[in-house]
């Protein structure tokens, strides 16, 4: 799977975490959809989902065996790096640790490492 494609597959599984988790009415930034997601982003979504597709070839696969908040905890400080990269001084909140993140934010980023590794299996 090409990166395009895999920030492509990230977005979706972001937007249909935020849908599925999210309480009450999402920010419009959040269900964005790819067409008019910003440059920087749709980087971001490419570096994430490499590194996850990595990290299953390297477990050789066995990164089914791992929680969901493991999971969930993989994509956030892996969005967290990307978010240092693309900007000097980020907002808090897009660098908060695990614990600081709402439970629906750590459910969607579940969802998202659970969609990569779908994708692979």
């Amino acid at each position: 799977m090409l990166q395009t494609e895999g920030a492509r597959l990230f977005r979706k599984a972001w937007i249909a975490g935020v849908h599925q988790h999210f309480p009450g009415e999402p920010k419009a930034g959040y269900v964005t959809p790819w067409e008019e997601t910003p440059q920087w982003e749709r980087e971001a979504a490419g570096s994430v989902f490499d590194q996850v597709r990595q990290f299953i070839e390297i477990s050789g696969g066995h990164t089914s065996k791992l929680s969901r908040e493991q999971k969930g905890r993989f994509i956030a400080m892996c969005w967290t790096a990307q978010m240092f990269k693309h900007f000097a001084d980020p907002k808090p909140g897009y660098v908060a640790d695990w614990s600081d993140l709402p439970s629906w934010q750590q459910e969607a980023d579940a969802d998202i490492f659970e969609a990569v590794e779908k994708a692979f299996s």
